[in-house]
């Protein structure tokens, strides 16, 4: 039997700082963050589904918010300014987590990389799922920037002013009742949420 190391990879996520160039209160890595982004998404999608007559699956969602930073254990998080710095770059960095997509992908066994690969390879994603990860992913981000700005982190307030920009960028109905309905709570203290 093959030995694979593919799991060992996946445990390697909470080695990985989000942030990086970012002075924080509160680190956070990409396992804290993909566990956000799942339960974020899957609420997105539930909201979608029975406020705004979607059908989508909010399990399967909740499950590609968990793997959609995996490439970074090969890669690492790299940041956004720098990411998206201009189209070139963009392109390329995309290509590198095409690559790290597919090596992960292919550290699984054969008989399973056919199960993973919905979850994995961008290219077999579902476009519309991958709109709701994504959003949650801009909602956490943005969330991030509100925990470090409410504990007097003024590194974050450039970083939530381009978020409320992509925020508004990839608004949708679901959305607007997420940040109407849930965000305001992660403003306050533990004594007003309790």
């Amino acid at each position: 039997m093959e030995k694979s190391h593919f799991f060992a990879h996946l445990a390697r996520m909470n080695l990985i700082q989000r942030w990086p160039l970012m002075r924080s209160v509160s680190t956070e890595n990409i396992s804290e963050h993909s566990l956000q982004v799942a339960f974020v998404a899957h609420a997105l999608a539930l909201i979608k589904n029975k406020k705004f007559d979607g059908n989508t699956n909010p399990e399967r969602i909740a499950l590609l918010g968990m793997f959609h930073d995996t490439s970074e254990v090969l890669t690492g998080d790299m940041p956004t300014p720098i990411k998206y710095y201009n189209p070139a770059i963009a392109e390329e960095y995309k290509k590198i987590e095409l690559a790290a997509e597919q090596k992960l992908l292919s550290m699984l066994p054969e008989e399973f990389q056919e199960d993973y690969a919905p979850l994995l390879d961008s290219h077999c994603i579902n476009k519309d799922d991958y709109v709701i990860v994504k959003q949650a992913d801009s909602l956490c981000a943005y969330l991030k920037c509100l925990e470090e700005l409410n504990a007097g982190n003024h590194e974050f307030a450039q970083a939530k002013k381009r978020l409320e920009k992509t925020l508004q960028t990839r608004s949708t109905p679901e959305m607007e009742y997420f940040l109407n309905t849930f965000v305001e709570s992660f403003n306050l203290t533990l004594d007003e949420i309790s």
